[in-house]
């Protein structure tokens, strides 16, 4: 059989999860029997810079970009047809040629406390060694423990918690989403608050990245989970707003309930010796330029945040 689609991945275990979950629902979209997915839409592994390099911060080789590049030349190319990526590794701006087409059903996107020996966040002794490579968990974490001894963690999520498992840490800061996606969840100790911890804008939401002529494609539509989009949308205004990158601490989370979406975002000091919060709501959501208003809600609390926040980014 010749291929339909086919799915550009990082090798990660975690990267070929998500993009093995979202093969079976293409291919089911489409209409292929289960035994055929495989070889009707392939999966083509990538190896990107930022899997290449693991001993240095994403902020000091260029950011999370580095994540996406070579799957988008693919892409580009015509290597292959559709990207899998975590959504809070997509930059704003897309490339020429390229768009987000469909954002999934979402994972939990809290933060997950991983230890061997504590039982939650409150519990870490003085000066208790927490890894994490994330410039937001790290000011979040010290916001609320300026105490702690904040550790460098690269690496997938296997190696991670094996540094864990040999010492290297008290504990780890990891996303909820991708423990749960891996089957891991049993090593969450504690899953953090919305509050004290607010993630990442798009954290535990999947980008489907095709080309802008693929956009309107039946199968990638049929992926595309309304409220999630909407949700991930407001939240990536905001970072457009915080100019959120790895050099920057910023959080974004929008929730959707009652008929309501509400939005709270933040920007730390990279200390955590101070953060600067917002949060704003829409109440009609069955308005026609829903997702429109909800990137513009994303902006303005963005913008109020970056007002009074300044500049809060790390030099590289």
């Amino acid at each position: 059989m010749a291929p339909l689609v086919r799915i550009g991945t990082r090798r990660s275990k975690l990267a070929l999860t998500q993009s093995g979950m979202m093969q079976r629902a293409i291919g089911r979209a489409l209409g292929v029997a289960e035994a055929d997915i495989p070889e009707a839409v392939p999966l083509v592994e990538i190896v990107t810079t930022g899997d290449r390099v693991q001993d240095r911060r994403l902020m000091e080789i260029g950011g999370k970009a580095l994540f996406t590049k070579e799957i988008e030349e693919a892409l580009l190319e015509g290597r292959v047809d559709v990207a899998v990526h975590s959504m809070k590794d997509v930059p704003v701006d897309q490339p020429d040629g390229l768009c987000i087409a469909a954002v999934p059903p979402r994972e939990d996107a809290r933060d997950a406390f991983v230890s061997e020996a504590f039982a939650t966040f409150a519990d870490l002794p003085v000066g208790a060694r927490l890894g994490t490579a994330s410039l937001r968990r790290q000011a979040q974490a010290l916001a609320l423990r300026p105490d702690l001894k904040i550790e460098m963690l690269r690496g997938n999520v296997d190696t991670r918690l094996r540094k864990l498992a040999e010492g290297e840490f008290d504990a780890i800061l990891l996303a909820v989403s991708g423990l749960n996606r891996l089957g891991f969840a049993a090593v969450i100790r504690e899953r953090l608050s919305l509050d004290d911890f607010l993630p990442a804008p798009g954290q535990g939401a999947l980008a489907l990245q095709t080309r802008t002529d693929d956009l309107n494609a039946d199968w990638v539509e049929a992926l595309n989970d309304p409220m999630t989009a909407l949700a991930v949308a407001a939240e990536r205004g905001a970072m457009t707003a915080l100019e959120g990158s790895c050099r920057t601490a910023v959080g974004a989370h929008a929730m959707i309930a009652d008929g309501q979406l509400r939005l709270t975002t933040e920007m730390l000091a990279p200390d955590g010796s101070a953060r600067w919060r917002r949060a704003g709501e829409l109440g009609d959501l069955s308005a026609s330029d829903i997702i429109d208003q909800a990137r513009a809600l994303g902006l303005r609390l963005g913008a109020e945040v970056h007002g009074a926040a300044g500049d809060q980014r790390v030099a590289p």
